[in-house]
């Protein structure tokens, strides 16, 4: 597990921006029983996630078109068994950190994994995502 002084100030960087923590498996059938449309951020200390993962969704959800309903996000070798909760949902995807997810119901509509963010820039991601939730939200 990572330790705290390092994962806080990542976690903030999207709980600042309004993402709510899902911080046990509890929490993770909780918000995946509401109704709507729900974007979840599986955060990590890896540069990929903090260069273009991070910067690319707090861009999709900043503009003024449609956006999820809610705004969750949980931190990979941090918040352990609530990401491992999460990537219940995400089958058949096998684990990825970073990731970005998006339900609708409760269904997983639209994923991007690891080596879909390693490489292309925040525009980009950001570009990704609000095409989905043009289609989605």
């Amino acid at each position: 597990m990572y330790p705290p002084e390092i994962v806080i100030p990542m976690k903030e960087e999207l709980t600042e921006k309004g993402f709510s923590e899902l911080l046990t498996p509890a929490a993770v059938a909780a918000q995946m029983g509401q109704a709507g449309t729900t974007l979840v951020m599986i955060n990590s200390v890896c540069g990929c996630s903090a260069g273009t993962a991070r910067p690319g969704v707090l861009d999709a959800v900043s503009g003024t078109g449609k956006k999820p309903d809610f705004l969750t996000t949980s931190f990979a070798g941090f918040d352990v068994e609530a990401v491992q909760a999460v990537r219940e949902h995400l089958k058949p995807y096998p684990p990825s950190s970073p990731a970005i997810a998006l339900f609708k119901d409760g269904q997983l509509v639209h994923f991007i994994e690891r080596h879909q963010i390693e490489g292309r820039s925040a525009a980009m991601i950001a570009e990704n995502l609000r095409a989905a939730f043009e289609a989605y939200c």
